[in-house]
């Protein structure tokens, strides 16, 4: 047991994060999702809306380190605004409501008068469009009539990229990717992640998808470097802000920033790609 203990705490340390709890959440988010996509899928859209506002709430607290105070209430109304708009209009309804949004939040800002107006206003454009928007994307994979299937296939990409790359990283990492970033990051394991995720993806789109396994293979080299890219602006930003984790809400992940950074950045990849899949076999070209 002891041995076993000395293995684990090795792991954390090498890995910066500790192993088991981590996984146990995984799992039980994994659960949540498949439950409410498997029920009421509007259930789905509902719980993307609640992590991004405790996302905002994260994004906040961080921002305020470097003395910058985005609108928490005013980005709050926004997501709520923008999920509505996105499960009952698409993308259409996700567009149309952030171009209303974008005007609405600078206008809000006025009444704090012209001292840091653009340090201010940046920072909440970046907030906007980082979450609410971005996340748009999970509520449009998961909108349609096999939002299961599409959702669930996102899934095993973006856990096939953070496990593998997590795991090769910690067992045979010795490049760093980004020293200045995100030290902990190694070449070795973006190889891994690569490999393991275009395996992932050809199975999923095959018997989860029931599409061509050679599709699922490109999904996964297009997720590999969509969520790694996400993972690093997100690394980017927590040393910019001087903190380690966004949060502690998630035990072994940090907060719903750190669950959510590579996921933003990879579904509307994710969600572009199957469109264009989609409209190129009702046109016969597939």
């Amino acid at each position: 047991m002891s041995d076993l203990h000395s293995i684990n705490e090795a792991i954390n340390k090498r890995a910066g994060r500790k192993l088991l709890p981590s996984i146990a959440v995984s799992i039980f988010l994994i659960l949540l999702v498949w439950v409410s996509l498997s029920s009421y899928r509007i259930i789905f859209a509902g719980i993307v809306t609640i992590a991004v506002i405790l996302g905002i709430r994260e994004l906040h607290r961080a921002f305020q380190a470097i003395n910058i105070d985005i609108p928490l209430w005013s980005l709050t109304t926004a997501t709520v605004a923008l999920s509505a708009a996105t499960w009952f209009g698409g993308v259409s309804g996700l567009t149309v409501a952030t171009a209303i949004a974008f005007p609405c939040l600078l206008v809000l800002l006025l009444p704090r008068g012209t001292e840091n107006f653009v340090r201010t206003a940046s920072a909440s454009s970046l907030a906007l469009i980082y979450l609410p928007f971005l996340a748009g994307f999970l509520i449009l994979l998961g909108r349609p009539h096999n939002g299961l299937e599409r959702v669930m296939t996102f899934v095993v990409l973006v856990g096939c990229n953070d496990t593998f790359a997590y795991l090769t990283g910690v067992l045979f990492g010795k490049h760093p990717l980004a020293p200045k970033i995100s030290p902990k990051k190694t070449i070795e394991g973006l190889v891994g992640s690569l490999v393991f995720t275009v395996i992932g993806g050809s199975v999923a789109f095959y018997y989860i998808m029931d599409s061509d396994w050679w599709l699922g293979a490109a999904a996964g080299v297009l997720t590999v470097f969509t969520a790694t890219a996400g993972d690093l602006i997100e690394s980017a930003l927590k040393r910019d802000v001087a903190i380690k984790d966004m949060g502690s809400l998630l035990p072994g992940h940090g907060g719903i920033m750190d669950r959510l950074d590579s996921v933003l950045f990879a579904a509307p990849a994710l969600w572009l790609a199957l469109e264009i899949v989609r409209r190129a076999q009702d046109s016969g070209l597939l």
